[in-house]
């Protein structure tokens, strides 16, 4: 069941450990992302939540007649407060994404993009405050190295499987996928799961010893 709270509320309210905690209690196996996938641009004290847009991206090493074909489907077919997801198995051969990605990205409401490989454009990318997370950056443009074979299907990064839809929390700490089917539950405890840790924070900032308040709020 879908989430009737509005991004705007999740990107104010949650972050990536708070989800990690509740999705364990709901006996969710494999919901972070089990691989460095640092931000590399955008604001880093703002949290990127929205829904996952997959591509299955390929290595190749032949002329290709099409290049960019599904990839420019793909960033052309996002909907709003989507997030990119870019399923490369780590590779290094080349950048896969970039500024133009970026604003195409952007012009169709898109929020972000998580890349299990590497991007450039970094520079332009963070003049637009256009938030990526991603293994790292080369000059390597991706045509003849590197394609996407498959838009919107079930793809894995770092051991942790995303479906089109899922809805992912990205911020300086991790890489959380919440499943659609525990999505509704899992949000309201989440959010639920906030604010009692701001209640334990101010009772500790007043004087409750951290195993008194523990004790009391059952909260850590």
């Amino acid at each position: 069941m879908k989430t009737s709270h509005s991004f705007e509320l999740l990107r104010e309210k949650l972050y990536s450990a708070v989800v990690s905690d509740v999705l364990d209690g709901l006996d969710s196996t494999n919901h972070v992302i089990k691989c460095q996938l640092p931000q590399v641009t955008g604001r880093t004290d703002k949290v990127l939540i929205g829904r996952c847009k997959t591509t299955l991206w390929a290595d190749m090493a032949h002329i290709d007649p099409n290049p960019y074909e599904l990839e420019l489907k793909a960033v052309d077919s996002c909907q709003p407060d989507e997030v990119l997801i870019a399923a490369a198995n780590g590779s290094f051969r080349s950048a896969l994404w970039g500024e133009l990605l970026s604003t195409a990205c952007i012009r169709t409401g898109c929020v972000g993009a998580i890349v299990d490989g590497l991007v450039r454009d970094q520079l332009k990318m963070n003049a637009m405050n256009f938030p990526v997370f991603a293994k790292g950056a080369s000059p390597l443009d991706s045509k003849n190295r590197q394609k996407v074979i498959e838009i919107d299907v079930k793809v894995e990064i770092g051991n942790c499987l995303i479906s089109p839809g899922d809805i992912v929390i990205a911020d300086i700490d991790g890489i959380v996928i919440i499943p659609q089917e525990l999505e509704a539950e899992a949000i309201s405890l989440a959010l639920e799961k906030v604010a009692a840790e701001n209640t334990v924070r101010d009772a500790i900032k007043n004087g409750l010893s951290a195993t008194a308040a523990f004790k009391k709020y059952g909260v850590l």
